[in-house]
């Protein structure tokens, strides 16, 4: 994945859903594609990212308007549908570092292992500012809420509608 912020929205907005289903998946596209079991190229892993994190934000705004969606019905399938092309994404950034095929093994646990101690800790830091600003004495419009979903959405789609061009032949 070429931007650890692309990953960190994305994370930011499953903790919407369920963490747990979102890490086994993770781990098991990981695995599979570190091994070389299954291969997907970087731009389309990419894109249906950035597409997963539209969606969600698009989620937690009908969330808010009281509107059930998806991952209200079925949040661990969403959870692990996701996680498992985060995992592919991941399986990307850990090719692109090289691992010689004897290490693969302990790469791998330590890879996945660094991956889950940083989404925790970022589910952590986002979880603590969001306590702190609620603790201040501030009044905020009506729709201020909005601001953080449609700014991810929007960093989003751009990525998505980027990632989508990559596929297209240059015409230099």
């Amino acid at each position: 994945m070429r931007e650890p912020l692309l990953h960190f929205l994305f994370v930011g907005a499953v903790i919407y859903l369920l963490y747990g289903a979102f890490t086994v998946a993770h781990s098991i596209t990981l695995a599979l594609a570190t091994l070389g079991m299954i291969h997907v190229p970087p731009a389309p892993t990419e894109a249906i990212i950035a597409l997963s994190i539209l969606f969600l934000t698009a989620e937690i705004v009908h969330k808010h308007d009281g509107k059930v969606g998806l991952t209200e019905r079925w949040p661990w399938l969403i959870a692990f549908l996701f996680g498992l092309f985060d995992g592919l994404g991941f399986a990307g950034a850990l090719s692109e570092i090289g691992v010689a095929q004897g290490e693969v093994p302990l790469a791998l646990l330590m890879f996945n292992t660094g991956v889950e101690t940083g989404q925790v800790l970022f589910i952590a830091v986002a979880l603590s500012l969001m306590a702190i600003v609620r603790r201040l004495p501030l009044t905020a419009p009506a729709g201020a809420w909005r601001v953080a979903p449609y700014a991810i959405g929007s960093v989003a789609a751009f990525w998505t509608i980027e990632r989508v061009m990559s596929f297209m032949p240059s015409t230099a």
